[in-house]
């Protein structure tokens, strides 16, 4: 596909910068709020799985916008950044937060799927974004650990083969592995149909 014009290329695009506001934010108010000993916070805006009594539909939406600390918080906001502005840059931000949000809904309702316990985080979103990046830029180049460079198009089949053999072994690591596949899968529907129905670029 065509790559994106740098002409009025930003670095730090609106959704992005909203995006990484608001992950801070929910992340410091819930740390405050735990602190202050109102733990069940967590587990009312948590993901719990269908079978567990503890589901609430908004918790589809809510889960993408909680990190489990700081750690788990940089680098599902870094990652954000790295793929995310390019790709709003390339399809407008209306049509960026749409498949962020198809992408994040779709991993969750994968994850709900499969018994275990609470589901924190944005990336079943990001793994969405990242999918979306190696069908778009499929020749750019990424650094593996900011040293050696992989074409974007290996990048992403790797990372989906590690998600799917670690997910399927259940090596008990406590990362939702099919999460990260359900925003995948999700975000690889949704531009094939935007193949099949061409939608013109806009803001």
């Amino acid at each position: 596909m065509d790559q994106y014009s740098p002409q009025g290329f930003r670095m730090l695009t609106p959704a992005v910068k909203h995006l990484l506001i608001i992950n801070t934010i929910m992340y410091l108010a819930i740390v405050a709020l735990e602190r202050r000993g109102l733990f069940g916070i967590t587990n009312a805006l948590a993901l719990w799985s269908f079978g567990s009594g503890n589901f609430r539909v908004w918790q589809l939406v809510t889960y993408m916008f909680m990190h489990a600390n700081l750690s788990h918080l940089f680098f599902n906001m870094f990652a954000l950044w790295m793929f995310g502005y390019v790709l709003e840059n390339y399809w407008g931000t209306r049509r960026f937060v749409f498949y962020y949000m198809v992408c994040g809904l779709g991993a969750g309702l994968v994850n709900a799927l499969i018994p275990g316990g609470l589901t924190v985080g944005a990336s079943g979103a990001v793994y969405g974004l990242l999918l979306a990046f190696g069908m778009l830029f499929p020749n750019e180049r990424i650094y593996l650990y900011f040293l050696v460079p992989i074409k974007a198009k290996w990048f992403v089949i790797g990372y989906a083969a590690i998600e799917l053999i670690e997910g399927v072994m259940a090596t008990g690591d406590h990362v939702a592995h099919f999460a990260h596949l359900g925003g995948m899968v999700f975000g690889l529907l949704l531009i094939l149909y935007w193949k099949r129905h061409p939608f013109g670029r806009y803001r």
